[in-house]
């Protein structure tokens, strides 16, 4: 629902669409996602068809593509599962390429320095070429950089990140150029788009770090002379106006993902609350709690994200704006619980007041009281994108 939302609103303002895959999420190995990079590119296609949105105006993106997944191995060994899952992205048709082997494997630190990192992207974009000339397609265009803050969120508390100190950007472009002209890769090089750094901005379980312009004004020039723009991961819940600054600083590349799932979530459960009060037959809070089964008896994808005591992991769990519980919905218990909460309010008329209360942010945007849950879920998602629409609109 959050790619068809995405769509749908680039379809209307007349935009490209960029949608990304972490290789966490996808890879050649299927991913927690379960598919690979192949059968992620089918699925946005097919909703792109559904949505009526023209394909040729679709940029696939592999995001943080390196040993992350792998990271337990010793490093030769993960380094060659992230060059098949590097082939498998640029085969599938992923035009923009995150090359990011900038994590330790085993027995090794747990940030690389800049050479080695280099020295690793220069293994994937190697690969990465190599697979476009047999596939017979365009070369990807690169994403570099070490500056990458977790996927995710962060995961303990914060108040303040220092931005990439703008020398540090400088040098970190200076080695990737190197590396790559080394290895006879110029070419290559010279379709690297954009270097990840810091500018500042982070979010975790229940605060935001908001984009400081002045702070951030020195990195912001560090690529005048360069023709590059940076990429700002993690720009998550960023008011309307930081996100306009950033861009307008020359963060032309905004990374957001938890935001948009966060907010199918908190209209899930606003409807599971509707549900509860409207349907006689539907326990109350019948999708949290199912949730909430669901998450205890799997607790690998949030266990080591979600510290404290018992009460503050279950409120974490579900409202954390990391948004974690996003892992569970593909499940087929968590998909079954929602079909459940729509069939139980499926041609129900609910009462303005009723929307008012358990889903304020929808209520005074027109929307008919016998909207169908789809069209609500897809309308606090489009209310996400619609700020990062607004930022990005002078620059098209």
């Amino acid at each position: 629902m959050v790619i068809e939302a995405a769509l749908r609103r680039c379809k209307r303002d007349g935009a490209p669409a960029l949608i990304e895959a972490t290789c966490n999420q996808v890879n050649h190995e299927g991913g927690y996602s379960g598919m690979t990079p192949c059968e992620f590119a089918a699925q946005v296609r097919s909703v792109a068809d559904r949505v009526g949105f023209d394909t040729r105006n679709l940029v696939l993106g592999g995001d943080h593509l390196g040993p992350n997944p792998w990271r337990k191995l010793v490093a030769d060994r993960a380094i060659a599962k992230s060059e098949a899952m590097v082939a498998a992205f640029v085969a599938a048709g992923f035009a923009k390429i995150h090359l990011d082997p900038s994590m330790g494997c085993a027995g090794e630190p747990e940030a690389l320095d800049d050479a080695l990192t280099a020295e690793r992207a220069v293994r994937l974009a190697r690969v990465a070429e190599a697979t476009a000339k047999r596939e017979g397609i365009p070369a990807p265009h690169y994403v570099i950089g070490t500056e990458v803050p977790p996927p995710g969120g962060a995961r303990h508390v914060l108040d303040y990140i220092e931005p990439t100190p703008p020398e540090r950007a400088r040098a970190t472009l200076a080695i990737f150029q190197r590396a790559f002209e080394t290895a006879g890769l110029e070419a290559a090089f010279a379709r690297v788009v954009a270097i990840v750094v810091q500018p500042g901005v982070e979010f975790g379980h229940e605060s935001v770090i908001e984009y400081d312009p002045a702070r951030a004004q020195p990195l912001s020039h560090a690529l005048d002379d360069t023709g590059l723009v940076f990429e700002a991961h993690s720009t998550d819940y960023q008011p309307p106006v930081r996100l306009a600054e950033l861009v307008r600083d020359r963060f032309c590349i905004l990374k957001v993902g938890p935001a948009l799932t966060f907010a199918l979530r908190e209209t899930l459960y606003g409807l599971d609350l509707v549900a509860s009060e409207l349907a006689p037959d539907y326990p109350a809070r019948a999708l949290a709690s199912a949730m909430e089964k669901l998450m205890l008896a799997e607790p690998r994808w949030w266990e080591p994200y979600y510290p404290g005591d018992a009460r503050e992991q279950r409120l974490w769990r579900h409202y954390s704006y990391s948004d974690r519980i996003r892992y569970y919905w593909p499940h087929p218990d968590a998909k079954a619980a929602v079909e459940r909460l729509k069939a139980a309010l499926s041609g129900v008329a609910i009462p303005a007041p009723l929307l008012r209360q358990f889903l304020p942010r929808l209520a005074p945007t027109g929307f008919a009281t016998d909207e169908t849950c789809d069209r609500l879920i897809l309308a606090s998602i489009d209310e996400v994108l619609s700020d990062y629409a607004g930022a990005c609109a002078p620059w098209r």
